[in-house]
């Protein structure tokens, strides 16, 4: 297991537990009762622990090196998904994955951002960093998904688009923005699910949806707290500050109706109990499939509309107050 700083209590709980369970193996005593009481003991720090998470906390929770991925969830959830690739334009981006699988028999278009698990696999996926073809690589299956009529589901963890000069020359902006206009008109559901960093122009070129949600542990603003702090301060050393002054967390974009819902994580996070919250999260797009198979899709559209359009706060000056 991987420990994160303020998880330190925890790592020698985790410690003695394995020294006991190591005793107990060699038959000779019966360690029983210490062993339950270790195991009620970290049930109870880790709810010391995370029940009062920072917003800087929550970024390095939605880092975790054991948390699972989108392929993870897909290999998970899903039946019989066949991939598809490219973008008919450049090349296939390995950083965006997606492709039509079944959720209990209902086919949906399952497109997410992808990390890599390993360092070599983190290259491979260039980190879940983007160009402009995984956006228009979405955008092309998204289309597919609405000729045939299948709803679309989005996992969202990526740090940003890809910020090369490479991407840039190919219209990082364009892609983004036209993957914006599409998903507006698109015909079908569309469901968005922020399973880790949601992070700028990066996660919004699959993230506009009939319905957004965030994982308990997440984290959705337009810049991280590195970035904020090192523009702000010239140093990467007030990441905290910034992470608490961007408002970032699930709590604070449901507060700002930003997004839709939250969904609650294992006691520890979904590293904890990454098959556990994959059953949790089938469970919630299913519920989230059948209601907004109620609305037509002229319905479903206006409704992304509105909600769209009502989103920040802004206040009109008059005539009288501009003239004094």
């Amino acid at each position: 297991m991987v420990f994160l700083e303020f998880e330190q209590p925890l790592e020698s709980l985790y410690d003695q537990l394995e020294q006991i369970k190591q005793i107990e193996a060699q038959g000779d005593v019966d360690v029983s009762a210490a062993i339950r009481d270790l195991e009620n003991k970290i049930i109870q720090t880790k709810k010391e622990i995370y029940g009062n998470l920072s917003g800087w906390q929550k970024v390095q929770l939605s880092r975790h090196p054991e948390r699972p991925y989108t392929l993870f969830y897909i290999q998970q959830m899903f039946t019989n998904f066949v991939e598809l690739h490219g973008d008919r334009l450049v090349h296939d981006d390995k950083a965006i994955i997606g492709g039509f699988a079944q959720l209990d028999g209902r086919t949906v278009l399952v497109i997410g951002h992808q990390k890599g698990v390993n360092t070599k696999m983190r290259q491979y996926r260039n980190f879940g960093m983007a160009n402009p073809e995984g956006y228009r690589k979405a955008l092309r299956l998204m289309k597919l998904a609405e000729k045939f009529d299948i709803p679309v589901v989005t996992f969202i963890d990526t740090p940003g688009a890809y910020p090369g000069l490479e991407a840039e020359e190919r219209g990082q902006a364009e892609a983004i923005a036209r993957n914006l206009m599409e998903m507006t008109q698109l015909k079908v559901p569309i469901i968005c699910y922020i399973i880790g960093e949601g992070a700028s122009g990066g996660a919004l070129g699959i993230g506009l949806g009939d319905k957004v949600f965030m994982l308990e542990n997440t984290w959705y603003s337009v810049i991280s707290p590195e970035s904020c702090s090192s523009i702000l301060w010239r140093s990467w050393d007030y990441k905290e500050v910034a992470a608490e002054a961007l408002k970032l967390t699930a709590d604070h974009m449901a507060e700002f109706a930003l997004i839709d819902g939250i969904v609650k994580e294992p006691l520890g996070g979904a590293h904890n109990d990454p098959e556990g919250m994959a059953v949790a999260l089938a469970k919630h797009i299913k519920a989230e499939l059948k209601a907004l198979k109620k609305f037509t899709p002229e319905e479903r559209i206006n409704q992304r509309i509105e909600k769209y359009s009502a989103m920040g706060r802004f206040q009109v000056k008059s005539d009288t107050e501009d003239s004094r």
